[in-house]
């Protein structure tokens, strides 16, 4: 796509949006009119705008930005210029500075306060953002910085667009006092607000403590940065002198960190630039706001088989007890086989993440054989249940891939919640009004079949393989429980044993049970997968579901 137009005066500021070089000795708070320009004039107010403008471009001081650069990050405005179609950014309250007078902040104040904000495109649609400013106060919080974060945050709302949020900053500001906790709460509560209306993502750039992290917490996707990237309440000295625990920066809220066992962030990308293009491809499946349906690309589907889809025929090993790889399975129905995995690296037994088929964005869910076999534990159901609820909100429909033999066995699962944090999937595909498409590739069993995208949780197409094992438990485990006694008499009960599984999976542990029930609409071969699925979407493209009226849920946090 194009770029967007721009407004005549938008040029001065789409600019300030190229690495600059910082002058020596220049003083970008001087505030005094020079000799040479006189304001009483036209062009003396058209040179003293500049000058001013200027200022804002340089409010950092040429120390503190080769410090960032040294550190291998770049600054607030150059991250915004890789974000943005080039020359799109309109920034709004430029030269917005601070009103404090203590502890010396009445002879520091900057243009800008420490935060860039406005707007501009990403792929020539608009897009609310904000990118703290580390080179100021530290990007520490303050009362006109988060004045200018909720200003942007409601102009998004207000324009039903996405508002993208670089974060970097050591807290509030500790000058500034309760102010700073005020300003916390209000850019907290219109996250809130804009949870599902409005996309929102938080990319983490820096060092991210204390009310830094909670407004990233809120938001949709969460994207850090190896090695550069940290979030937390706490820091280690704090936790050294409270816990005795010793522990570094990227150990206790590094990237990989949060990428693998808090679950905090969504992507871990390996530099800033990766981490910004990931932002602009995740906006790419995103509407703009909850009215709105995702962008789409003119791409109708051949229905004839191919030899994609007949490798599926072969996915499935004999042996129930065998791997293999769900991403085979989901890449062969999406368009181009193109696929953006979210969280990839946390609970990864189940798999998420956005496609096309047709050109009209879908989130995939699947179980992954090669993680604990696939099975639903205390992480899977958060992650799996959170990016069905991202889905519902933003209107894309849901494509499942079940392969679960249950939930994860455990005291450590059981005493740490699996009932209460599991219920959470049911609650997503519950609620959930947009399109359902669920494909039960092999094992569906016990309570995590009936979560997992079922047509009793109402989802709207339900297809099973012929490989698909639907029962209330695996034929190891049913016979075992119900030929307890049989089995103990028997003269070889291995071999009795395997009879009377034979005997299971003929009777019970097969697609065609649910089939004559009308759990599942069809069964199909593997390689009418993409072609059935193609066929069942162009019918729900323009289904209207709406729930019993209510204020809101009460889901099982």
């Amino acid at each position: 796509m194009g770029d967007a137009q721009q407004p005549p005066d938008a040029s001065r500021r789409a600019a300030t949006l190229v690495t600059v070089t910082h002058p020596a000795a220049q003083d970008p708070l001087a505030t005094e009119v020079p000799d040479d320009i006189d304001v009483h004039t036209t062009a003396g107010k058209i040179a003293d705008l500049d000058r001013r403008l200027d200022a804002a471009i340089h409010a950092g001081s040429e120390r503190a930005v080769e410090k960032q650069h040294a550190r291998g990050k770049l600054t607030a405005r150059e991250r915004v210029g890789l974000l943005l179609d080039e020359g799109s950014f309109v920034e709004i309250d430029e030269l917005a500075r601070h009103r404090s007078t203590a502890f010396g902040l009445e002879d520091r104040r900057p243009y800008g306060d420490g935060v860039v904000t406005g707007y501009g495109t990403v792929d020539g649609r608009q897009v609310c953002v904000f990118a703290q400013d580390f080179t100021v106060f530290g990007g520490s919080l303050g009362e006109v910085y988060g004045e200018k974060i909720c200003k942007v945050m409601d102009l998004a709302m207000k324009t039903g667009c996405p508002v993208v949020g670089i974060n970097e900053g050591a807290g509030a500001r500790i000058q500034e006092g309760v102010v700073s906790l005020g300003l916390y709460g209000e850019i907290f509560r219109r996250n809130v607000h804009a949870s599902g209306v409005i996309p929102q993502i938080s990319l983490i750039m820096g060092a991210c403590a204390g009310g830094h992290v909670y407004s990233p917490a809120v938001t949709d996707f969460t994207v850090m940065v190896d090695q550069t990237s940290h979030m937390f309440i706490t820091g280690p000295d704090v936790i050294k002198t409270v816990t005795g625990e010793d522990v570094t920066f990227e150990e206790l809220g590094g990237a990989r960190t949060h990428n693998t066992k808090s679950g905090n962030a969504h992507y871990m990308g390996a530099d800033e630039a990766d981490a910004l293009d990931y932002v602009k491809a995740l906006l790419g499946y995103l509407p703009s706001n909850n009215l709105d349906g995702p962008p789409t690309y003119e791409c109708l589907a051949g229905l004839e088989v191919t030899d994609t889809d007949r490798a599926l025929d072969v996915l499935i090993p004999d042996s129930p007890n065998q791997p293999y790889d769900i991403h085979i399975a989901i890449e062969s129905v999406l368009d181009d086989a193109e696929f953006l995995e979210v969280h990839a690296m946390f609970a990864p037994n189940i798999v998420v993440g956005f496609g096309r088929v047709e050109g009209c964005s879908v989130g995939v869910v699947a179980n992954q054989p090669m993680q604990y076999a696939g099975t639903l534990d205390i992480d899977a159901s958060e992650k799996a249940a959170r990016f069905v609820r991202t889905c519902d909100a933003f209107n894309v429909p849901v494509l499942t891939f079940v392969d679960v033999p249950g939930f994860l066995p455990g005291t450590d699962q059981e005493w740490n919640g699996i009932i209460r944090r599991g219920a959470k999937l049911i609650y997503a595909y519950a609620e959930a009004t947009v399109p359902l498409v669920t494909v039960i590739t092999r094992k569906a069993y016990g309570g995590a079949y009936d979560v997992m995208g079922s047509k009793h949780l109402g989802a709207d197409v339900n297809l099973a393989w012929p490989t698909a094992q639907i029962a209330v438990m695996g034929a190891q485990g049913a016979v075992n429980i119900l030929y307890r006694g049989e089995l103990a008499e028997a003269a070889d009960p291995e071999a009795r044993r395997a009879e009377l599984i034979v005997e299971y999976e003929d009777t019970l542990a097969n697609p065609y049970v649910a089939a004559e029930r009308g759990y599942v609409d069809a069964v199909i071969a593997p390689h009418e997968t993409r072609a059935e699925v193609v066929r069942a979407l162009r019918l729900l493209r323009n289904k209207r579901e709406t729930l019993p009226p209510k204020k809101h849920g009460n889901i099982p946090l």
